[in-house]
């Protein structure tokens, strides 16, 4: 079995372009549930929301980095780790506090904010925490990533559906009405397919490798999880807060952590492994805790 530093997953130009655009449909189907007021109505009372973002783009990388520190994995896994920390709020995070009964507007806030921050902040974080360890350091060396090109395809995949969605809202709310409920379901759907097609499509390496990462995957969830609580906690706010920036922080776009490993990092095994498995993970755990979460009514 070749080291999974070695390893390449099978995965066509045709494939990342379709999940780009699955990606793109799902941004749009969380944007055409904003509407500029919002965004004013959480820039009035922004504690929350600041605290939701530091948590997700601050505390989860510092955390991670830590985790990478702990357990020394090889370094396509480690930046793998690295990379999913780095990524913006994952869109079913908001179906999912919903179910837990937390503050389902801040969660989409949130998610809307974080892809905004995406275009900065996911190459930055990337950058200096890969650079910060010494064997992620040379695959970084050796691929060379351009911060402007990552922002550049966060920008076009994220951001543009992003701002369609919340101008269809204003000028046809009765579009959007109709659409809302269906393209959710379904675009997430489709998503969850996608990725099972890739790990189907390179089932020998997952097979051979998800077990050197299950562990990991579950372990740095589990953190991400108990930081966004502990420091909602730390920061005051409210049960109802709390939960969607629990959750926010625990769900991550594993889908865009896809794209930037094949389209930057030419499909790099152990990265590839660990974010097709956040994928899956996240939506299990996240679908676990809301159950939990539920069964008490969040106080305000």
């Amino acid at each position: 079995m070749s080291p999974v530093d070695d390893v390449v997953l099978n995965f066509s130009p045709g494939s990342l372009n379709l999940l780009n655009a699955i990606l793109a449909v799902v941004m749009f189907s969380i944007a055409i549930d904003l509407k500029p007021e919002d965004f004013s109505r959480l820039a009035r009372a922004p504690k929350a929301l600041v605290t939701g973002l530091v948590s997700q783009f601050v505390l989860l990388p510092v955390l991670t980095f830590g985790l990478v520190l702990l357990v020394q994995p090889q370094a396509s896994i480690a930046l793998g780790l690295i990379l999913v920390a780095a990524c913006p709020g994952g869109n079913i995070s908001n179906f999912i506090t919903h179910r837990a009964g937390g503050n389902a507007a801040l969660s989409v806030s949130l998610t809307a904010f974080s892809t905004v921050g995406a275009i900065f902040l996911t190459p930055i974080n990337i950058a200096f925490w890969g650079s910060m360890y010494a064997p992620t350091r040379e695959i970084l060396k050796a691929t060379s990533v351009d911060p402007v090109a990552v922002a550049i395809t966060v920008g076009i995949m994220l951001v543009l559906p992003l701002v369609l969605g919340i101008t269809l809202n204003v000028k046809r709310p009765d579009i959007t009405a109709k659409l809302r409920g269906p393209l959710q379901w379904v675009s997430m759907g489709i998503f969850v397919a996608f990725v099972l097609l890739a790990i189907a499509a390179n089932w020998t390496y997952f097979l051979a490798y998800a077990g050197m990462v299950a562990g990991l995957v579950l372990i740095h969830n589990a953190v991400a999880l108990a930081g966004g609580f502990g420091f909602a906690t730390l920061m005051g706010l409210s049960q109802f807060d709390r939960r969607a920036i629990t959750i926010e922080t625990g769900i991550q776009n594993s889908g865009l952590g896809l794209v930037l490993i094949f389209a930057f990092f030419h499909g790099l095994g152990g990265m590839a492994v660990v974010a097709a498995f956040w994928g899956i993970w996240h939506i299990l755990s996240g679908i676990v805790l809301a159950s939990l979460m539920n069964r008490t009514e969040a106080t305000r």
